[in-house]
């Protein structure tokens, strides 16, 4: 199916050329665009503004001159069209039309969304948490809004590697390995386990230790180069590491239901070598303090001196730049993406640009091809305004912010379902507390932050996941209390209240919100899309009976299309819908 924008704007643009021969390709496309304000109608034409400059035209006069070049199939659809204003075509599709629309949507797997035509590989490197260090607030934008954008391109079609780009790799490894063989040797030899907890305080330990003495920065610095070089016993106690923190964070994506693949900076490390000298090769590197940079033009400090790309430290080592290109230039090359998005916070958008300026002067992507996009995040504050930490000042870890939403969602589902089993109060209470924090992060403006509340994310009442729940409850109450079979009555719809074409025409436009946030890559499209779904649903609900009217088995279709949208629009934020609440 194609959206109903892109109906509307083939028959408007091949009005125009109907109506102007004389004009470019490019000028005939019409510009075409939801209107804002429902009174007006439900699309607008507003190519009569910018055409009026080229014709040398009054604008309502060339307005006029395409509405006149409309063809039939186009008036047939629409129940008024009007010029109104200096030119604008404001178009009000008719209640037949939207009734046949649908029914198409029903029958359509996707509901109106349009998949590519060829199947295209997207890479999404999203997570990316640091070994040996627990899952904080700050992962989980990441983890939430590169999950989501998963979610809405594997249902686009995509072909969509989920990547964890984790920190695994570096320094703080060899003072963690030096710090454990003097202080917990029987850890890295097997003889007693520990968790992701313990090894924290190990790392703050060699940390110290680190700073302080000498001789054990030097021991450090001697393990580094065992483990870079590939000596057994360092790899044996770097993998028992990583084993340790790979337990704690699988158990907070499952929480979360959170796929991903994990390709740390150490799956990069063999390619290090072999790219500096790529970049060589292709005149790309300068030497700069005996270090190996690339420098970029546009790209200066507050000085206004070139600021360098290191590619290669004076000692000989890599860093995160390497490592960055190592990965772009492997998921360009080997996994041949056609699309990239790194899902890190805006901290980081210079060093993504001048990552990508870098690759794209290496010749390994053509940004007009191939899209690479940093989705940059802001923070996640407390209610005090400030970055969220917890009451002693530490930085609040990820596993105590679920844990604490699902405790709270429990005393809601508790409250309202008396009746129900423990088994059900504990799976309400997992599904809308998980639920709620990612609604709440995801109905944000990815690029501000935002304050974090228990309280507003499990409100009943406005733009929350506790409300599309409920409204999600309520439609399949409607359709239970029927006795709608699971594929709906065999009749079709024929939309005549204005509820219900409201209802109708929003639930078609399904396919375009999902166009703009996979264009924009912005949650807060489909959160706003949904929120006002199930405010038209209210407003049907209302004003519509169901049960036992004349009307009933068009209107059990309508709730149908409704409750599957609503679904859909569910999983690609990453929530889970419960049958009651």
């Amino acid at each position: 199916m194609e959206t109903l924008q892109c109906i509307l704007k083939k028959s408007f643009s091949h009005a125009i050329d109907r109506a102007f021969k004389s004009l470019s390709d490019t000028d005939k496309q019409a510009e075409l665009v939801p209107c804002h304000q429902e009174g007006f109608g439900h699309y607008q034409c507003n190519s009569a503004l910018g055409l009026s400059k080229i014709l040398k035209k009054n604008p309502r006069a060339v307005a006029q001159e395409i509405e006149a070049a409309l063809d039939h199939q186009t008036r047939a659809m629409c129940e008024k069209i009007e010029i109104a204003g200096p030119g604008f075509i404001n178009i009000t599709l008719s209640a037949a039309f939207l009734s046949q629309e649908i029914m198409h949507t029903l029958a359509d797997p996707w509901l109106g969304a349009v998949r590519p035509k060829k199947k295209l590989k997207v890479v999404v490197d999203f997570s990316s948490p640091n070994v040996a260090k627990e899952l904080h607030v700050g992962h989980i934008r990441s983890t939430i809004i590169g999950d989501c954008l998963c979610r809405l391109f594997e249902f686009l079609g995509c072909d969509v590697l989920r990547l964890n780009h984790i920190g695994d790799w570096g320094t703080q490894f060899g003072m963690l390995i030096t710090y454990m063989k003097e202080h917990a040797p029987q850890v890295l030899k097997g003889a007693k386990k520990t968790d992701l907890g313990e090894l924290m305080i190990w790392y703050k330990g060699a940390r110290k230790l680190f700073d302080a003495d000498p001789a054990f920065k030097a021991r450090s610095q001697q393990e580094v180069v065992r483990l870079q070089s590939g000596e057994k016993e360092a790899l044996h106690a770097w993998k028992i590491i990583c084993d340790i923190s790979r337990i704690a964070f699988q158990e907070i994506y499952d929480l979360l239901d959170v796929l991903l693949i994990e390709r740390g900076e150490s799956y990069y490390n063999p390619l290090l070598k072999g790219v500096v000298e790529e970049l060589e090769k292709k005149g790309l590197v300068t030497i700069s303090d005996n270090a190996k940079c690339i420098f970029l033009e546009g790209f200066t400090n507050r000085e206004g001196q070139p600021m360098p790309l290191i590619v290669q430290k004076s000692d000989g080592g890599y860093n995160y730049d390497t490592t960055d290109l190592a990965a772009i230039r492997q998921r360009l090359v080997d996994e041949k993406a056609n699309r990239i998005i790194y899902v890190v916070d805006s901290g980081q958008g210079l060093h993504f640009q001048m990552v990508f300026k870098a690759a794209e002067q290496a010749g390994w992507y053509d940004p007009t091809q191939i899209p690479v996009d940093h989705v940059g995040f802001g923070l996640v504050l407390g209610e005090d305004g400030k970055k969220f930490k917890t009451r002693s000042g530490e930085t609040e870890k990820l596993i105590d912010l679920l844990t604490e939403a699902i405790d709270r969602a429990k005393k809601v589902v508790q409250e309202r379902l008396p009746d129900a089993s423990q088994q059900e109060i504990d799976h309400l209470a997992r599904v809308i507390g998980i639920d709620a924090i990612k609604y709440s992060d995801l109905s944000c403006h990815r690029t501000k932050d935002y304050t974090f509340s228990y309280e507003r994310m499990l409100r009943f009442e406005g733009n929350t996941a506790v409300f599309l729940l409920y409204a999600y409850v309520r439609i399949n109450g409607i359709q239970r209390k029927t006795r709608a079979d699971a594929h709906g009555p065999a009749e079709t719809i024929a939309l005549q209240h204005p509820s219900e074409i409201a209802l109708a025409l929003h639930l078609r436009r399904f396919g375009e919100t999902l166009e703009f946030m996979a264009r924009d890559l912005l949650p807060n499209r489909l959160t706003d899309y949904l929120y006002e779904l199930a405010e038209k649903f209210n407003a049907f609900y209302r004003d519509c009976r169901v049960e036992g009217t004349p009307e009933e088995g068009s209107r059990l279709l309508l709730c149908q299309a409704a409750a599957r949208v609503l679904k859909q629009g569910l999983e690609i934020l990453g929530l889970q819908t419960v049958e009651r609440m």
